[in-house]
């Protein structure tokens, strides 16, 4: 099946996203199918081929849910957002007790 989705490109710290058509399993570094655009989250700056989205919609290409949320802001796609699910982080652990904390022991 095909997706639409960010491809990561650009040095470390400093990322960009080509938004390109791709097989939703394929490794991140394969090729793309056809490339749409791109998107650079500093200055929101945000580029698509807006006849080539639109085909690649009626297509069937499903997008991710980060690209639906750009597509819907810029227009492109009349839905809604979707709420982005993040992964909470790891709960801290509970310090280890002091030596002073645990009971004395008798001998």
């Amino acid at each position: 099946m095909l997706a639409i989705k960010l491809q990561r490109i650009g040095k470390k710290h400093q990322p960009s996203y080509r938004l390109v058509v791709a097989e939703r399993r394929s490794k991140m570094a394969a090729p793309p199918v056809e490339d749409l655009g791109s998107y650079n989250p500093f200055n929101k700056a945000v580029t698509f081929k807006k006849e080539r989205v639109a085909y690649w919609l009626g297509a069937g290409a499903q997008p991710t849910v980060t690209v639906n949320n750009l597509l819907a802001k810029e227009g492109i796609k009349n839905v809604s957002k979707v709420a982005v699910k993040m992964k909470k982080p790891a709960a801290a652990e509970k310090p280890a007790e002091t030596p002073a904390e645990t009971p004395a022991q008798t001998v």
